[in-house]
């Protein structure tokens, strides 16, 4: 009877292992957690010294961490200071959340289904390409004066805007993530009796995913980016908008707190597109 033998793990395998092990035991939350609580640190030492930072920043200026908190509870629950912006956070944060969904929304409807076609047509990609890299570059800014004479004030020209940003990076990333589709998979296909149709959402979408997806996390948070521009002007209610005022009536510590909840808002919207998609596609490999 023979018997089986196992080769011993070499040391460097036991201390990959081992890594391995105690990333598993510290969270990741965990590990992120020394770099904002220095930014914390930083930023209360230098409002409080009044550093001067490269390029003239002086942080005299500033207002310290323990302030804009202060400023953060009663944005949103009220009990602190007590004036007109006490427990508008919600409301702000509302509105400016639809005005990005919409807008994301749009691009998402426009890019992805342009994006596979322009990928998989060569005239098409061909006869639109010059036309995408010409306006592609135009900074959502200059956009802003236009939207108001052709839109006019309110939501419409904020959606707009955020659409502007958006459908470029969905565009780019789809047309992409489908030209690196193998071709055996449409050999495959065609043999197993795939019409050319099917072929596009049943291949090269799931194909493509993981640079659609990409694309539309980049999106989502231009998305939040250029909404402080669309909401600058003829709106009264958002982030955006809170920001503006804000900044014409001096309150430092409630622009930071508006810039703080953007920075929560989009990083939550990240979040929650990046469980939609590992929900959607189970176990595969779409994200990294």
């Amino acid at each position: 009877m023979s018997t089986a033998t196992v080769a011993p793990i070499a040391p460097s395998e036991k201390g990959l292992a081992s890594t391995e092990q105690k990333r598993r035991v510290v969270p990741a939350w965990l590990i992120a957690l020394p770099v904002p609580i220095a930014v914390l640190v930083l930023w209360h030492l230098g409002a409080k010294g009044g550093w001067v930072l490269p390029f003239g920043i002086m942080m005299e200026f500033l207002p310290t961490p323990a302030e804009v908190g202060s400023r953060l509870v009663d944005f949103a629950f009220g009990g602190v200071h007590d004036d007109s912006y006490s427990r508008t956070m919600w409301a702000h944060l509302l509105a400016s959340t639809l005005r990005v969904l919409q807008g994301f929304g749009l691009a998402v409807v426009v890019g992805v289904p342009l994006g596979v076609l322009m990928g998989r047509s060569r005239l098409l990609f061909t006869l639109l390409e010059p036309t995408v890299n010409l306006v592609r570059p135009i900074p959502v800014t200059a956009w802003a004066p236009l939207s108001l004479l052709i839109i006019g004030f309110g939501d419409r020209s904020t959606i707009f805007l955020v659409f502007i940003a958006a459908v470029f990076p969905i565009l780019l990333n789809t047309v992409s993530g489908v030209h690196q589709v193998p071709g055996r998979l449409f050999e495959a296909a065609s043999m197993l009796g795939t019409p050319p149709v099917q072929a596009l959402y049943k291949v090269v979408l799931p194909a493509a995913a993981p640079s659609i997806i990409g694309g539309m996390r980049i999106a989502m948070g231009l998305s939040w980016v250029i909404l402080v521009v669309g909401e600058t002007v003829g709106i009264n209610t958002g982030l955006g908008a809170l920001i503006t005022q804000a900044r014409e009536q001096s309150r430092t510590d409630l622009i930071i707190a508006g810039m703080i909840v953007i920075g929560l808002a989009g990083f939550v919207a990240d979040r929650l597109l990046t469980l939609i998609f590992r929900l959607a596609f189970g176990r595969r490999p779409i994200l990294t």
